[in-house]
């Protein structure tokens, strides 16, 4: 087998591929398509003849003198969350004022490394330059550095593989915003309904809540597990409202805080005068729950525009320039207050 081409040579072509998978120039062009029925054995063949050359479609580069797309692709997480759409709007917007467009690849919470690399693949063979990853997923393996070495990647998620990406909201601080807040109200203690452990911004929060209340000299109580839907948070929510002293909670979402702000309501808690709630995300709807919800707001769109000009500037070569200032901000609403006398 040919050794794959030096990044002297010139870019290998549909033919080559065609060439050294024992195919003809059509049955490429269906298989990186997805158009057509090929056999999977030679479908094989020919993907792993696009490895082996490092070869990368273009879908536009044939109209194009410059061969390229002037495309980005982002691989998210397959669910519904606020957040998702959120970080997708800046990513859209910064893309489209330096005359880029997106496309998306979404792959399913706690899916396998092979679908994530399939993901990959897929945008690559859609023509993506570069790609924006809104997931966590282990860079540094042999699959993914042979991806990553041929297609620009930035990730957009904070991860324990990257943990000080720019990109990344402080996690510890929304944590210590949350707790505090509560603690200055004069709760003395404040329960804890976490997110989905598949996500670090769940360790991250629930360590920050040990280590306020520790701070304070509170042992924590055992934390109530959520796993980012209203569902898990209406679950939680019936937990809090059967233990007693329970005067404060610190939620990891707003979608989880409108499930618990429903059971608290069917089980005779008002709130704030019996349980005070604050939570995370600080989307538009929290704004009208009622209460109104006090909550720690993320700059998702400014995420997600942060990330496309970093790729952006890569595949340009040139510097990013000045970067949205990304930080969390506690907001203070009617959900909130101190606890009864």
């Amino acid at each position: 087998m040919p050794p794959r081409r030096s990044s002297q040579d010139k870019a290998p072509s549909q033919v080559d591929v065609a060439r050294l998978a024992g195919v003809s120039a059509q049955t490429v062009s269906r298989v990186m398509s997805n158009q057509g029925s090929v056999r999977p054995e030679t479908a094989r063949r020919v993907l792993a003849a696009v490895d082996e050359l490092g070869y990368r479609i273009h879908a536009a580069a044939a109209s194009l003198a410059s061969g390229r797309t002037r495309l980005l692709g982002v691989i998210i997480v397959s669910n519904d969350r606020y957040s998702i759409g959120a970080h997708g709007v800046g990513i859209e917007q910064a893309a489209a004022a330096h005359g880029y467009t997106v496309t998306t690849a979404a792959v399913a919470e706690h899916a396998s490394s092979d679908a994530f690399i399939e993901a990959f693949d897929r945008l690559e063979r859609q023509g993506a330059e570069g790609i924006i990853l809104g997931i966590p997923i282990d860079l540094d393996t042999p699959a993914m550095r042979v991806r990553t070495e041929r297609t620009p990647t930035v990730r957009s998620e904070r991860s324990e593989l990257d943990p000080h990406s720019p990109f990344a909201v402080d996690q510890a601080l929304i944590g210590r915003l949350a707790v505090e807040h509560l603690l200055e109200l004069g709760h003395r203690t404040v329960w804890h309904v976490t997110g989905d452990d598949y996500w670090m911004e769940t360790d991250e929060r629930r360590t920050a809540w040990q280590q306020v209340l520790t701070e304070h000299g509170i042992t924590p109580p055992p934390v109530i597990p959520g796993n980012w839907t209203p569902e898990s948070g209406y679950r939680a929510g019936r937990t809090i409202a059967a233990i007693p002293d329970a005067t404060a909670v610190f939620v990891s979402s707003d979608e989880m805080a409108f499930g618990v702000l429903r059971a608290l309501h069917e089980a005779g808690k008002r709130v704030p005068e019996d349980v005070s709630v604050v939570s995370v995300d600080g989307i538009p709807l929290s704004a009208y729950a009622s209460p109104a919800l006090t909550t720690v707001r993320q700059p998702f769109e400014d995420v997600g525009r942060a990330a496309a000009l970093r790729l952006i500037a890569m595949l340009e070569g040139s510097s990013v320039g000045e970067l949205p200032h990304i930080e969390p901000t506690l907001v203070v609403r009617a959900s909130t207050a101190p606890p009864a006398k």
